[in-house]
């Protein structure tokens, strides 16, 4: 059934995901994000098919045309660790991150809340809230308790809450590691050991339980795990390996990492894959895409390996030293 659906951090990583699923689905949409350069062509590649608001979401006033007349928000504004679209990281901004994150929030649930007919909410959360797991025996489970290590990580916790305590219907989706499809190489992805746990899931799959999401009745007031299921499950040094080399650079030594635990696990996804039927595609659908995106340029990465190689170790902290 036509839903009218506002999707905050529209024009981000899952962001554009979830605008390109819902619009193939006939919804009426709205996206809400920032006024820049960058979203504004994003949102011109989708023509007439969704309504925009520019906004900043820790202003209040901004988001009330946004949530007007809603049926459903989806709530995936947020600063994030690495891979930020923004250039802004939430561990080196905490206090914009925390605007950002818990103030943005606040203002959107009070918006909501003031409708005459409050719209349900999905908050797009983290596998971050459960802290350092790798010492525990997979997988995590909803469950679990949190032990958020990271500002970001604490962002989410406090989100939840809010959440959990607001009179809206809601439901809570905690996101596995949602790789953009586009090539960030920044100092951010040596701060994952080689051996660490982690759990990939493909963009569009995110869109499809989100989309699936909002036209179910049995997700709402349950906290589910979104990753992309035991075929997706790796440790970080094989998931970084298999990146590094469809962008022609190849697979670094495992010193040229952190040794420090990072809050990334696998994830038991059995009632979100049941209520949500959105596991279809795995990290070689991500590598195919990637390659076919990065073009002639892979090429050049392959014919300068040594130079682009040792530039990208530099980027590390500990390769230097060990």
């Amino acid at each position: 059934m036509e839903k009218n659906i506002l999707v905050t951090g529209a024009f981000g990583n899952l962001g554009l995901h979830t605008l390109s699923e819902l619009v193939r689905r006939g919804q009426r949409i709205t996206a809400f994000d920032l006024d820049t350069r960058r979203n504004r062509r994003a949102a011109r590649s989708f023509g007439t098919g969704l309504k925009v608001v520019w906004g900043d979401i820790r202003r209040g006033e901004d988001l009330s045309p946004a949530v007007t007349g809603q049926d459903v928000v989806i709530h995936l504004a947020a600063l994030i660790p690495h891979l930020s679209v923004t250039g802004k990281k939430s561990e080196e901004h905490p206090e914009l991150a925390e605007q950002v994150n818990v103030g943005g929030t606040r203002n959107l649930i009070e918006r909501m809340e003031g409708q005459p007919r409050p719209p349900r909410l999905i908050l797009g959360s983290s596998l971050h809230v459960f802290g350092h797991t790798q010492h525990l025996p997979p997988p995590r489970r909803a469950s679990d308790p949190v032990n958020p290590v990271e500002h970001y990580a604490r962002h989410k916790v406090e989100k939840e809450r809010m959440v959990r305590a607001s009179r809206l219907q809601w439901s809570i989706f905690r996101f596995a590691a949602a790789l953009p499809l586009r090539l960030i190489l920044d100092r951010g992805m040596f701060e994952v050991p080689p051996g660490n746990r982690i759990e990939y899931v493909f963009g569009p799959d995110v869109a499809v339980a989100l989309a699936n999401g909002v036209e179910s009745e049995e997700v709402w007031g349950r906290t589910l795990l979104i990753g992309g299921g035991a075929r997706c499950q790796f440790v970080y040094r094989d998931l970084m390996n298999r990146i590094l080399e469809t962008a022609g650079v190849g697979g670094f030594p495992d010193e040229a990492f952190t040794t420090v635990p990072y809050s990334t696990d696998w994830l038991d996804t059995e009632e979100s894959q049941r209520l949500l039927d959105y596991q279809n595609h795995t990290l070689d659908d991500y590598i195919r895409e990637l390659r076919a995106r990065l073009g002639g340029w892979r090429n050049v990465a392959v014919a300068l390996r040594p130079l682009a190689r040792w530039w990208l170790l530099r980027l590390s902290p500990f390769y230097g030293r060990a």
